[in-house]
């Protein structure tokens, strides 16, 4: 912009009424413009791209925050199974269907995919639970009580760092779905990021009390 407008000064005050220089004095005008405007939205992209980065680098390191919590539980998972071993002869399918699936979630690399393999694991870990009910001594098995509990703590751990995962997704989806940072997203390949939702093997569902009027 500063190049084209100096060459106005050499124009000649009386030249002015000339239409060449009328059409050169449009021309130079129309250029400033176009030069603000490119530099205005190089400007505006800039801001979101650099807000798209900003929002993927939280999300990235929210979920490493989820990950080390579900390795914790998965390492945990093994110690469970062996402190109710004296009861595999009775539940075996049950076992072996808990080593499949936890070796299928650890080998799970997509998030959709882990999720989905989580969720079965917990439905499977409670039916683990379910044994002490099934088996009375469980209950005074102090090693599987203690393990129920640290599982209890790291799932509780899981909840809320999952709750700060997905608020971080919210705000990168938002940005990546919203004007002008769905421009920017197209451009350089910002794809939306995945929600993670799961159920515990600890969570209590409250039963419906309906009471008769």
């Amino acid at each position: 912009m500063a190049f084209a407008i100096p060459a106005l000064f050499h124009l000649k005050e009386g030249a002015l009424g000339n239409p060449l220089c009328q059409v050169l004095l449009k021309f130079i005008t129309m250029i400033n413009i176009i030069l603000l405007a490119f530099l205005i939205a190089t400007g505006i992209g800039i801001v979101f791209f650099n807000r798209l980065i900003r929002y993927k680098f939280l999300m990235k390191e929210a979920w490493s925050g989820i990950d080390v919590q579900l390795k914790r539980r998965h390492d945990l998972i093994p110690n469970i199974l062996e402190s109710v071993c004296g009861y595999e002869h009775y539940e075996r399918k049950l076992f072996e269907d808990i080593t499949v699936i936890r070796s299928r979630v650890i080998a799970a690399d997509d998030i959709r995919i882990k999720a989905e393999e989580e969720k079965n694991l917990s439905c499977a870990l409670r039916k683990v639970f379910a044994l002490v009910e099934a088996y009375p001594q469980l209950k005074a098995n102090q090693l599987f009580l203690d393990l129920q509990k640290n599982l209890s703590e790291i799932e509780d751990q899981i909840q809320l760092s999952r709750r700060y995962y997905n608020g971080t997704v919210r705000n990168y989806n938002t940005c990546v779905e919203s004007f002008p940072g769905i421009i920017i997203a197209s451009l350089f390949n910002f794809k939306q990021g995945e929600f993670f939702e799961i159920e515990y093997a600890t969570e209590r569902h409250v039963p419906d009390i309906k009471f008769n009027v």
